[in-house]
């Protein structure tokens, strides 16, 4: 595996000496970079006009991409100013060559040749007629194979024809600069220098699209079940106790999330939540919680927490709420998306501002919708005679949560490999809990709290029906009918001792995944494929989910038979700290999944971020590999 090795430790220190050494060269070669820009079209005052800026060098000399240049050197910037220069818009780059630099030791992403940018500039509305001048700014590092010069700025003026006119609407329209790609790939960098405002709106609607991943739905019964409970006790604000529950949640993924990436690097977070003694504990809080709502006991804290919270009583006793914020916290870092994982990489590396803002925002998004989840069970338990169903409504949660337990066990048993709590397993074990679910609800089981059922209404009926017919649908899975959806990415993946993983994707059919990346490159070129390389976790829910959804389509499987399948834990099994280091180091990011292509020579041919819905964006991103050879 391609990690940061000793000897590429000391190839990183000469940097700096080269650097040195190459300032003292710099006014005894020529530039190797000309800089040329030019407007080629006139333009009428308020007009968005193209300024094509070209930097052409020979072949053996190159200058690094825009954003993601790699971990060395400097990356180039382009910049157009003067009087008359409202904003400045996307800039239109090529395809950067992406490879891994002996030198800098990491992968970098460089132009050769003659490199063109088209840098679009919204001119100011007041100008008068006439020709006004641009400046043309491009800083830049160029290198070759042995020496890089230190970074340079280029200035050229851009003289611009301005007619006499009002704007036309067919030169207005202005895009400004993305922060993602085609594929979905979040560049950090340029969501920061588009400003406070922009940021927090990224990081805002990245909280709510990880609402939509399967990560956070174990969350929902426990949180109806528990609140429903706290509604029925007095002297409790419903208010007061969603809010602690909501600002609970983003304080302790924010400050928990951010603890963890200086203390344990930008994987602390996945590491704790995947860690088997934390996903045991939880399992155990969510057996136990179930045990009460089916009346075994009321709960009960021991005596010194019950100590500690008499004397929290003058304050709301927020405690338990507060404790349920820390377990949602721990269950979601089990599926960090891109962002979050992003913004972990940059505070292990000593940035603390935007990371923090960003923690914020998104988990001020990510709470948002479970304030409310936990408002309307208090509320709905105060409501007259609601002993009745509000005692069935928290059975039916409870048998929910001890379904949400195995899940966790589940976790447990994959890292430690006890094969105890196994696919047939814990789907039997869901089965048979769907099936005592929906005979409760007909009224053929009791349990200490309820009253006689005399009649069974039509809304009861049709929740048997459900719950009757999804113990079926599951019952299937145990002969040898696929389980898809949703469903099957909060199953424990079936494994095989010979290859790892026998996927959905192929029917239960065996593919063969290596575990390991030199033999995989090792196999991509005695094949000449490319390289599918999936970062994955054993706890990952959003990871079993597009094995299940994705990875089952006949489009996907048609092109996973012309790449060389590679999957790499980094949550549990064998060189998973291994792994967790090489996704932070070589792709900047801990997020699970995060799927990569690769050439046989280790070039980067492209990246996708996490889980995704949209078939055609995964399809593309494959297509990536295929025809580039």
């Amino acid at each position: 595996m391609q990690l940061l090795s000793s000897s590429k430790m000391k190839q990183k220190l000469l940097i700096p000496l080269l650097i040195t050494l190459s300032t003292v060269l710099w006014g005894q070669f020529q530039n190797p970079v000309t800089v040329t820009a030019t407007v080629e079209e006139s333009a009428r005052a308020g007009e968005v006009v193209h300024v094509k800026l070209t930097a052409a060098m020979d072949d053996e000399w190159h200058i690094y991409a825009l954003n993601d240049a790699g971990e060395g050197p400097i990356a180039t910037s382009i910049t157009i100013s003067g009087d008359v220069v409202s904003r400045q818009g996307k800039i239109d780059e090529p395809v950067p060559v992406e490879k891994f630099d002996e030198g800098f030791g990491t992968v970098t992403r460089y132009h050769v040749g003659t490199t063109r940018y088209v840098i679009p500039v919204q001119l100011d509305g007041n100008i008068k007629p006439g020709v006004v001048n641009l400046s043309a700014t491009i800083n830049y590092q160029v290198c070759n194979i042995s020496i890089c010069y230190p970074p340079k700025d280029v200035t050229v003026n851009v003289p611009v024809v301005i007619e006499l006119g009002d704007p036309r609407k067919d030169h207005i329209n202005f895009v400004t600069a993305s922060v993602t790609d085609s594929s979905g790939n979040i560049d950090l960098n340029a969501a920061i220098r588009q400003g406070f405002w922009p940021f927090v709106f990224l990081a805002f609607t990245m909280g709510f699209l990880a609402l939509l991943t399967p990560c956070v739905f174990p969350m929902i019964p426990i949180t109806i079940s528990y609140f429903t409970q706290q509604g029925e006790l007095k002297n409790k604000s419903p208010i007061k106790q969603a809010s602690v529950y909501g600002f609970g949640i983003i304080g302790t993924f924010t400050v928990l999330g951010l603890i963890l990436a200086i203390t344990l690097g930008a994987s602390g977070g996945i590491q704790l939540a995947a860690n088997p003694w934390v996903n045991l504990f939880i399992g155990a809080l969510f057996t136990y919680f179930a045990l009460s709502l089916f009346g075994m006991y009321e709960i009960q804290l021991p005596s010194f927490l019950r100590q500690l919270a008499k004397k929290q009583e003058r304050r709301g006793g927020y405690v338990g709420t507060f404790f349920m914020a820390i377990t949602f916290t721990l269950t979601s870092f089990t599926c960090t998306v891109q962002f979050v994982g992003l913004l972990l990489v940059a505070a292990s590396q000593g940035q603390w501002f935007w990371p923090a803002l960003g923690m914020i925002i998104f988990s001020s998004a990510f709470a948002l919708p479970f304030f409310f989840l936990a408002l309307f069970p208090q509320y709905l338990a105060r409501m007259p005679k609601s002993g009745g169903w509000l005692n069935s409504v928290k059975v039916v949660m409870g048998f929910l949560e001890l379904a949400a337990a195995f899940k966790f066990f589940s976790n447990t048993d994959l890292v430690w490999n006890l094969q105890i709590f196994t696919h047939i397993s814990v789907l039997s074990i869901w089965t048979i809990l769907m099936f005592f679910t929906g005979m409760y609800l007909l009224g053929k089981i009791q349990l200490p709290h309820d009253s006689k059922l005399e009649v069974i209404t039509v809304p009861r009926m049709l929740l048997s029906i459900f719950f009757l017919t999804f113990a079926l649908y599951l019952g299937t899975g145990l002969f040898g009918r696929p389980i898809h959806g949703l469903i099957y990415s909060y199953l424990p993946p079936k494994l095989s001792e010979e290859v790892g993983l026998i996927s959905e994707a192929n029917g239960g059919e065996e593919q063969k995944w290596f575990t390991n990346l030199d033999e995989a490159f090792v196999e991509a070129n005695m094949e000449r494929k490319n390289i599918f390389l999936d970062f994955t976790g054993y706890t990952c829910t959003n990871c079993r989910w597009m094995e299940s959804n994705i990875f089952t389509k006949d489009e996907v499987k048609k092109r996973f038979d012309k790449y060389i399948l590679v999957r790499l834990y980094t949550d549990g099994g064998k060189n998973y700290r291994e792994n967790q280091q090489y996704e932070i180091d070589r792709f900047g990011t801990a997020a699970l999944p995060y799927y990569v292509l690769l050439s046989p020579e280790d070039d980067v041919l492209g990246k996708f971020p996490g889980m995704t819905r949209d078939l055609e964006v995964f399809l593309t991103f494959l297509d990536k590999g295929i025809k580039v050879k």
